[in-house]
């Protein structure tokens, strides 16, 4: 039972909710995934504020959902909780490090999730198993109650079997969203970023020109962006994690190193350097979507890897999505047919900031003309 750290299967008739257990529900304590948190953690006095909205809105907690420990990786392995299954195929990891919330809705065991994206980890899991799942604008979903990762680039977004499900997630969080139908005079600029599996690129390309045609568009800034989402991650994640180091006992090998590489990265004054092409990268961004309706690239370069022992795959992962925490704006995963493979692409729609209305526009009408 490794999609989840705590099941409660609340009684209603409301939707099933999923949620992350970096996310505080009351009368429960918060892991995050990691023994030396959970053995101390007290039960949580109050809901956070996004699921004390879902239960007012009816839904019903139906668990605290799996995760990678502290948040702190993209595949989902997690040596103390457990792994959950990807149910696509269960040789693959199920993405992270929202992989309960994902397997949760993926399996039918919840409606709707609730999960984190600071480098990804939203839409990398949704891409591994086959669902949908939506980074907000940074600043737009209060972070009182989640366990922080690096306060500045998180985020909680709602995850889906489809886009109606993540729209009935934003809902919760936000009484009477409403998605923008897709306006098809703006065109969908396409992104392309190296190292891509090209069959990767050409399933999210026939995804897209069954929308119209597409506007190819560069970036001077968004291969290097993902350098600035780890020094951030990094200054950040230590502050909030180094204390953990003085109990490695409670820490698995592989996130007691990434502590102390956090360690190095924040001593070694790269900061400034990362929030300038943070400042360049989101004007980029923000001048391609004055003119267009959303910025397409693939989510993963690749389909959901096989664990790896040696963290090759954990890299990969986050290679296109963390950028889009740097520049704060809002992206939708959605999953596209990958000819020839039991295991689908997933194309990234990265909206302006607050334009999660619009984005969920496109992506309904995107998933309307692949079925």
């Amino acid at each position: 039972m490794t999609t989840w750290i705590i099941k409660t299967d609340a009684p209603g008739d409301g939707p099933r909710l999923a949620v992350k257990d970096a996310i505080d529900v009351a009368g429960l304590p918060t892991t995050a995934g990691c023994r030396a948190i959970a053995e101390r953690a007290e039960p949580a006095a109050a809901d956070a504020p996004v699921v004390a909205s879902a239960r007012a809105r009816g839904a019903r907690i139906a668990g605290k959902a799996n995760l990678n420990e502290l948040c702190m990786a993209a595949d989902g392995v997690n040596p103390w909780s457990g792994t959950p299954v990807n149910p696509l195929d269960p040789s693959r990891v199920p993405g992270g490090s929202s992989s309960g919330s994902a397997v949760a809705v993926a399996t039918g065991e919840a409606d709707v999730a609730f999960g984190t994206d600071t480098s990804g980890s939203i839409r990398i899991p949704a891409a591994c198993c086959g669902i949908a799942g939506l980074k907000t604008t940074n600043g737009r979903v209060p972070l009182e109650g989640v366990y922080p990762l690096s306060p500045t680039l998180d985020v909680v977004g709602p995850m889906g079997r489809d886009v109606a499900a993540v729209v009935l997630g934003m809902d919760l969080i936000e009484p009477g969203f409403t998605p923008v139908p897709y306006d098809a005079s703006l065109p969908v600029a396409r992104l392309r970023v190296p190292g891509v599996d090209p069959a990767i690129d050409a399933a999210v390309d026939d995804a897209l020109r069954r929308l119209g045609p597409l506007s190819e568009v560069t970036s001077a800034h968004y291969e290097e962006a993902a350098t600035v989402n780890g020094v951030i991650v990094s200054v950040e994640g230590w502050e909030q994690n180094g204390h953990l180091l003085g109990d490695p006992a409670k820490l698995s090998g592989r996130i007691h190193r990434r502590i102390q590489q956090m360690q190095d990265v924040s001593e070694a004054g790269m900061l400034d350097w990362a929030l300038g092409l943070q400042k360049s990268l989101r004007a980029e961004l923000d001048a391609i979507l004055a003119r267009h309706a959303a910025i397409a690239l693939p989510v993963l370069t690749c389909v959901a890897p096989e664990p790896d022992e040696a963290d090759e795959s954990d890299l990969v992962l986050t290679t296109l999505t963390g950028q889009v925490n740097v520049a704060g704006l809002p992206a939708f995963a959605l999953p596209v047919p990958l000819p020839g493979s039991h295991l689908p692409a997933s194309v990234q729609l990265i909206g302006p900031a607050g334009g999660e209305e619009r984005l969920c526009g496109l992506a309904a009408a995107l998933e309307a003309a692949l079925s």
